[in-house]
């Protein structure tokens, strides 16, 4: 199971022209930097939860707990995590032989779902999709119940 996942590759490459431009990548990295705790607030509050889109109400406990999640993590762990986005996977993809359900929102503001899951279903077209429509990048966070749903489902099918 994948949720609003990287997988095959986040990073836009000339075999991945719909990932994610490096520089966006290298801007979070600089982020982390100069202010730690800053980053750590903003991401939250703004693209991560959707909380920056028009109509969304925030949950100031979710903000507070991804920040606090965030700046208790080492600096380098968290710095070097961001490395993973430029990986690509899709010869890992190939090893896997079980089945795999793909959850993504199609208003993921850090993966794009082009770059996320609809990239994964080229790759691996037995792959089961579901889009959440609106959702953001923090599903499990967000659409608990419903994630909780699909994923039981998915097992026991």
């Amino acid at each position: 199971m994948l949720i609003s996942t990287n997988v095959p590759q986040l990073v836009q490459t000339d075999s991945n022209p719909d990932g994610v431009p490096l520089a966006t990548l290298d801007s979070f990295r600089a982020a982390m930097l100069k202010d730690r705790a800053k980053f750590f607030i903003e991401i939250p509050t703004g693209p991560f939860f959707g909380y920056n889109r028009p109509g969304a109400t925030a949950s100031q406990g979710q903000i507070e707990s991804w920040t606090q999640q965030g700046l208790q993590g080492s600096l380098k762990a968290t710095y070097e995590t961001t490395r993973s986005w430029e990986v690509d996977y899709r010869d890992d993809l190939k090893k896997i032989d079980v089945p795999i359900l793909a959850i993504q929102g199609d208003d993921d503001q850090i993966v794009p779902i082009k770059t996320g899951v609809h990239s994964l279903a080229k790759e691996r077209p037995d792959v089961k999709v579901k889009v959440y429509p609106g959702g953001s990048h923090a599903l499990p966070n967000v659409n608990t119940e419903e994630i909780n749903r699909d994923l039981l489902d998915f097992l026991k099918a």
